[in-house]
């Protein structure tokens, strides 16, 4: 070593490729690669305080280093994890280190975790958390850098390292790529691109996006864009997501890895071989019991073998079908929690109000306002669209007082699908599946607890739309004849409730409305970016299962097609839903005071919002979690944007902002309601809303599925027939067989079994979940003031956790455990792995 150099220890960690496997995880786990080539793997340090001024001042780099022997029986590794050591040459005179260059020079690409210099001179211990895959330097035209975890704005980046922190921006933008150019694994390229891929030349769909008509948030690029020999709608059998964006290997060992396209491709064919030739209706309730009880039997061993493994998780396979000592196979799935205490109780009325304030959708019901109900379609398109129900059919159910008495006290609401279906009726009833428009009346009784009053069931007249809806309204009846037409009227709003929660309040207000963002954040801001840091933890794996969603569950006959009653309208639907979508309606108290469910009041403290239902489990436990996360976001925020000038002058937020309203967003790009990002409430407002979004809004309406969804019956997914009339077969056998008659009218059984399958899969949590309150690194920022701020959140979070336990043993709050004796836990922050119905993980992970 010359005079003034200095040796400088390191450590890396890092994944290598051959572990990534999920078909024999646990075995590749315990064998170290023979193939990994530690010598072909260099690295360099970049100067952030010294800069070469032959070079546009870019940031001194030192020599070459190579990774050393793999440091073994080190307990704090996760699973997979491999590490090892490096030793730098340094001259002191170039200054402190603020990044690292790495080359891999093996053909084998790794996924690198962290790089860490133990004890720099005058500087101490420098750390860079990478999470990126790192292919042969064939594959870039550019240097991979990775930058120490200190925080930067733009302004105030080291001289030396602006140039670097400007081309890694330039490079994840794609500026160097072709327009034409056939996005490959390895390409780090973020941009957009309209939901095109949906459909294919024999069953086409609309593209979404771009268009007044079906305007839509954009989705990730995944190659060239459409030629004029592609239909509206193209098929890309290899979709491109940039890797990093990609589910981790542990995700992957899970099986959850290959959720949609094995459930898609192999799961639910296999199932449909073994179920042919069997009938395809439940003639009882007690038949439906039997998937989760003993199991269906299915008439052949189902194939769980090598040959299968290669083509479906095992797991996956393992989890659903059994054999008994006999050798006789079963078709079985665990108990739905919303069953387990009782198997009748969700055919109260009770519960089914209930699920509208603590289910897995109470983003839905609002207070109704005026009476009777009325239509905002154009009337001189649709006609009479208002509602038919009357102060006769509801006043013997509002305990005593009238309508107008009742409405003044806040005590009736509404859960409304009626203008959102009615365009579409006739075009869903030509397919085999048969749906209503439907209005519910609910009345708040003194217990705080809601009863349903009032259903009406509403079809296009038959001359024409233009002559209006023709409409019947059904009262609740609990015997006879009648009570099974009532328990009718509920599913037919269950059915129209499972649709929109699937495709409006989890699809496009959580996974879809999420991308732009994780693709303009990408873009615009650096790694170095204090908002970079902020919210790049919130968008783990959203591209990767959004991907997934677009070849397996929402494409053209696709498994939600399959399921739900508007068929292959599904994302056409959510597309005109889309055209009223306000992202700043998006946070929680807004939403609450727009649906007329809470109210601001005065008091000596200050202004607070009041719930107008007590005992609101959704809003009463996420309330908590928005001003938890309010709050760090707006010290996190202060920290780093002491006035309105800093975010003004932030040339990387400003272009962020700008690209997420007139690109990712650009349908609704001229919409008044954007902030305008001039200020620091602005900057904490919309930072708030999209951690919001991607983490307890979506933990809400997803891992509760498989509690409330997975039992058919409770929320069916399609109607295939018409109310009965009398006079008919059907209404006749009301009489004598109801459950046969209400098991034919709603979803099939091999519906039901895939639309179970498909609510366990998404209600599951990876075992490498991270959620909110934490990081899958501790080591993100060197900031202090952050760090303090962070755990502060964290212990927040944990204080909620105890106060839902707490609330939920409350007798008095009746809504939390219903007649089910379900809790709601939903917007509890941690959980275990699995399905626990429980956990807010970090970002829209599944």
């Amino acid at each position: 070593m010359g005079e003034g150099d200095v040796e400088i220890k390191g450590k890396v960690v890092l994944i290598k490729k051959n572990v990534l496997s999920p078909n024999d995880f646990n075995a590749t786990v315990l064998d170290d690669a023979q193939d990994f080539n530690s010598q072909a793997v260099s690295l360099q340090l970049v100067s952030a305080t010294v800069g070469d001024p032959n070079d546009g001042n870019r940031g001194i780099v030192g020599e070459a280093a190579h990774l050393e022997e793999a440091i073994s029986s080190l307990t704090s590794l996760a699973a997979g994890e491999s590490e090892f050591g490096v030793t730098f040459r340094w001259e002191e005179e170039i200054g402190i280190p603020g990044a690292v260059i790495v080359k891999n020079n093996q053909e084998d690409e790794f996924f690198l975790k962290s790089i860490t210099l133990e004890d720099y001179p005058g500087k101490g211990r420098i750390h860079c958390v990478c999470d990126s895959w790192v292919y042969n330097v064939s594959k870039y035209t550019y240097d991979r850098i990775f930058f120490a975890n200190d925080t930067y704005l733009p302004a105030n980046t080291p001289g030396p390292l602006k140039p670097y922190r400007d081309d890694e921006l330039f490079n994840l933008r794609g500026d160097g790529v072709a327009v034409d150019k056939q996005l490959e694994e390895w390409d780090r390229v973020y941009d957009y691109a309209y939901y095109d891929d949906l459909g294919n030349p024999k069953d086409p769909r609309p593209v979404l996006g771009g268009t007044d008509e079906y305007p839509y948030p954009r989705r990730g690029k995944t190659g060239p864009p459409p030629t004029e020999e592609d239909t509206d709608s193209k098929s890309k059998p290899d979709v491109y997501v940039p890797r990093d964006e990609k589910f981790g290997h542990l995700k992957q060992a899970d099986f959850l890895g290959l959720t949609l396209k094995s459930l898609a491709q192999s799961v639910i064919p296999i199932i449909r071989s073994l179920l042919k030739g069997t009938p395809n209706e439940y003639d009882s309730i007690e038949d439906v019991l039997k998937l989760f009880e003993g199991g269906l039997p299915v008439p052949m061993t189902p194939p769980i073998n090598n040959k299968v493994r290669n083509d479906v998780p095992f797991e996956m396979l393992r989890s659903i079908f059994v054999t008994d000592q006999a050798g006789r196979s079963f078709l079985k799935f665990p108990l739905p929690d919303n069953i387990k205490e009782d198997k009748t109780a969700w055919k109260t009325d009770e519960e089914f109000a209930r699920q509208m304030l603590a289910g897995v959708n109470p983003l839905v019901i609002r207070r109704l306002q005026e009476f009777p109900p009325t239509s905002k379609l154009d009337p001189t398109k649709y006609g009479n669209q208002n509602s038919t129900i009357t102060a006769a059919h509801i006043e013997k159910n509002l305990e005593g007082l009238t309508v107008e008495q009742a409405l003044s006290n806040n005590r009736v609401y509404i859960l409304d699908s009626h203008d959102a279906l009615m365009p579409y009726l006739n075009r869903i009833n030509s397919t085999s599946n048969k749906i209503y428009a439907t209005r519910t009346l609910l009345f708040l009784k003194n217990d705080d607890t809601l009863k349903p009053i009032a259903i009406e069931l509403s079809l296009l007249h038959s001359e024409g739309e233009e002559h209006g809806a023709v409409s019947q309204v059904f009262t609740p009846s609990e015997v006879g004849v009648e009570g099974s037409i009532w328990q009718l009227a509920k599913a037919y709003v269950g059915v129209n409730d499972y649709g929109y929660h699937e495709l409006i309040s989890h699809w496009l207000s959580t996974h879809a409305v999420t991308e732009p963002f994780v693709i303009a954040t990408n873009r615009h801001l650096s790694a170095l970016h204090p908002i970079n840091k902020l919210l790049v933890p919130h968008y783990r794996d959203t591209m990767d299962i959004n991907a997934s969603a677009r070849q397996s569950l929402i494409n053209a006959g696709g498994i939600l097609e399959s399921i739900v009653f508007p068929d292959k309208f599904a994302m056409e639907m959510s597309a005109v839903v889309y055209k009223s979508w306000n992202f700043m309606e998006q946070a929680l108290p807004t939403d609450l005071i727009k649906r007329g469910l809470a109210e601001i009041i005065t008091e000596a403290d200050g202004p607070k919002l009041r719930l107008l239902i007590k005992d609101y489990p959704y809003a009463s436990d996420g309330l908590e979690i928005w001003s938890a996360i309010e709050t760090w976001v707006k010290e996190y925020c202060t920290i780093y944007y002491p006035n309105d000038a800093t975010v003004q002058s932030d040339v990387e937020l400003q272009a962020w902002w700008k690209e997420v309203r007139e690109v990712g967003h650009g349908d609704l790009q001229n919409e008044t309601w954007w902030p305008t990002m001039q200020t620091v409430s602005d900057l904490t407002q919309s930072c708030t809303i999209i951690i919001w979004l991607a983490s307890a809004l979506h933990a809400a309406v997803n891992f509760g599925q498989y509690a409330y969804n997975a039992f058919l019956p409770n929320r069916p997914t399609i109607s295939r027939r018409f109310m009965p009339v009398p006079g008919t077969k059907e209404y006749e056998m009301l009489e004598t067989n109801p459950d046969k008659v209400f098991l034919e009218t709603i979803t099939t059984e091999i519906q039901s079994i895939t639309g179970t399958a498909l609510m366990q899969l998404l209600s599951m949590h990876a075992s490498d979940e991270v959620y909110l309150g934490t990081r899958d690194s501790p080591e993100w920022t060197t900031d202090q003031k952050t760090i303090v701020a962070f755990e502060k959140f964290g212990g927040k979070l944990l204080e909620i956790e105890e106060e839902i336990s707490e609330k939920n043993k409350d007798p008095n709050l009746k809504n939390r455990r219903g007649p089910v004796e379900l809790p709601y836990t939903l917007l509890v922050p941690t959980s275990s792995p699995g399905v626990t119905g429980k956990g807010i993980p970090n970002s829209v992970s599944i």
